[in-house]
């Protein structure tokens, strides 16, 4: 290995560290939200605030759902580990984890009805989602071109 190989491999910007601990701490609650609305039912749900028709609704989703949201978040938290781990996966991942929050959301509220159910309030929820989702997609884009992620 070069002396030029191993600088390049060490130098990384001091915001990828900053991003990826960010990442990683808004993924974890996504990946914390979905353990518990999985293991916990009805009770967590109601200790967040759902009420019995936005409960309903929850469980009136099709299997298939569960399925896209799991890959929505636990691939969010994957994508954050790899940016952390310096890989150029994390935007491969970042953009799969993007793709399953779009399918959740189009199907949400384009078929399943969650606007009038669930609200403007979870329309704003899913609004910020998005941003972080394409903001940590576009980061780490960003970041493999520059070189930092190998």
């Amino acid at each position: 290995m070069t002396t030029a190989t191993v600088e390049a491999r060490s130098s990384a910007p001091w915001h990828l560290w900053l991003v990826g601990v960010v990442a990683v701490l808004w993924n974890a609650y996504g990946c914390y939200d979905y353990l518990m609305s999985q293991t916990k039912g009805d009770a967590y749900l109601r200790a967040a605030g759902m009420t019995d028709a936005q409960i309903a609704y929850f469980h009136a989703m099709p299997a298939w759902m569960t399925g896209v949201w799991a890959i929505g978040v636990w691939g969010g938290m994957l994508g954050a580990i790899l940016l952390l781990l310096r890989s150029r996966h994390a935007v491969v991942v970042f953009a799969v984890s993007l793709a399953a929050f779009l399918l959740s959301v189009a199907w949400s509220f384009g078929v399943g009805g969650a606007a009038q159910v669930l609200g403007a309030k979870a329309m704003v929820m899913d609004a910020v989602i998005a941003a972080a989702c394409v903001f940590f997609l576009l980061y780490a884009r960003a970041m493999a071109k520059a070189g930092a992620l190998r």
